[in-house]
């Protein structure tokens, strides 16, 4: 009797551990996603950033501006009508002037970062490799080591991949765009404080004391800002405080100067 064997069952080879596919980038995170409680602070804190700058420039311009106009004008004419009225002017046109050159900037600013963000959100969707490499060339350059900076940027595109690409590669947070208005309303109101304080010491006192009253108002004044904006920037405000007395002081010098000599001329 004789055996006939059946054909023996082999298992299909399994490929080797090493030759698996590399995984591919994670998709953009959902841009429904609560922000978290970080993300909210980081927002707030750009804005806040943001209004204390449009806060400082606009009441800086306001003290100078104004200041300087009025100073000029009585350099020309002791006429306190002409006063108050090339104040007032001074006042109202440059606060709006500032408010709607910050609502300008900012808007600007914050088109060109959403422009920015579409695109990286487009261009994730469809080359995720290649926008994978280049977020690794980005951190390398930031200092990442080359032995861990795969890992960082696959975790990084785990988590948020189009903040991790907008923020890393293109300096851009897309929950720390701010708002123009914020800016704009910001900047009309210091400037609007701020030039009040030359007008009225201009305005209050006798024709001989207008410049060394003025000037004293504005020292003050500049001498304030600096302290209140140092405190809030939680930064030193010694020397920048200085240059911005000594700049506002020789813009009054300059503009009474001017309306001196062409009140001279006129006269």
């Amino acid at each position: 009797m004789t055996l006939i064997d059946s054909p023996s069952q082999t298992t299909p080879p399994q490929a080797p551990p090493h030759a698996s596919a590399p995984a591919a980038p994670a998709a953009p995170a959902d841009a429904g996603r609560a922000p978290s409680a970080h993300e909210q602070q980081r927002t707030a804190r750009s804005e806040q950033v943001n209004r204390l700058r449009a806060g400082v420039l606009g009441a800086n311009d306001g003290i100078v501006s104004v200041a300087g106009l009025a100073v000029g004008v009585a350099g020309a004419t002791a006429d306190i009508t002409w006063l108050l009225i090339s104040g007032l002017a001074a006042l109202v046109a440059g606060a709006l002037s500032m408010a709607m050159g910050e609502y300008v900037s900012v808007s600007t600013q914050r088109d060109t970062d959403n422009a920015l963000i579409s695109r990286t959100r487009e261009d994730l969707a469809a080359q995720p490799e290649r926008e994978h490499d280049l977020l690794v060339d980005a951190l390398s350059e930031s200092g990442i080591p080359n032995d861990v900076v795969e890992s960082v940027a696959d975790s990084l595109e785990r988590h948020d991949a189009l903040d991790a690409h907008t923020r890393f590669r293109h300096g851009v947070e897309g929950d720390a765009v701010v708002s123009p208005w914020g800016a704009a309303i910001t900047s009309l109101v210091s400037f609007a404080i701020g030039g009040v304080i030359p007008l009225v010491a201009i305005l209050a006192s006798p024709a001989l004391w207008r410049l060394p009253v003025t000037m004293g108002a504005v020292v003050l004044a500049l001498a304030l800002l600096g302290v209140v904006s140092a405190r809030l920037g939680q930064a030193q405000a010694g020397r920048a405080t200085l240059r911005t007395i000594a700049g506002g002081l020789l813009a009054l010098l300059v503009t009474y100067g001017i309306g001196a000599a062409l009140g001279t001329m006129i006269g």
